[in-house]
């Protein structure tokens, strides 16, 4: 063989371990990315764990005050008409005015 055969086998054989090299950095950067995303993945499941409990909290809260909060529904209604809105608010203005 000539030597610019001999210089094509090998290039053959150094781009061979260049892809070969290149293959085993890639399965080791997947490793590590598969290692971080399970470590993600776990807490993400804690987080929504800790999210899940505050929400029910707050349900229990929300309901409470509700319960709370019920015998005075009538008089929260006519508080919250426009017309009384507009009269204290009247109230307030006339307020402002006599000082």
């Amino acid at each position: 063989m000539t030597s610019i055969g001999w210089i094509g086998v090998w290039l053959l054989v150094a781009s061979v371990v260049a892809i070969v090299v290149e293959g085993v950095v890639a399965a080791f950067w997947a490793m590590s990315m598969v290692k971080r995303s399970r470590a993600l993945s776990e807490g993400l499941l804690v987080e929504r764990g800790l999210i899940e409990a505050d929400l029910a909290r707050l349900r229990a809260a929300i309901e409470e005050t509700k319960q709370l909060w019920r015998p005075y529904r009538r008089v929260l209604r006519w508080v919250r008409h426009p017309l009384v809105i507009a009269l204290l608010e009247s109230y307030a203005r006339r307020r402002v005015r006599a000082r």
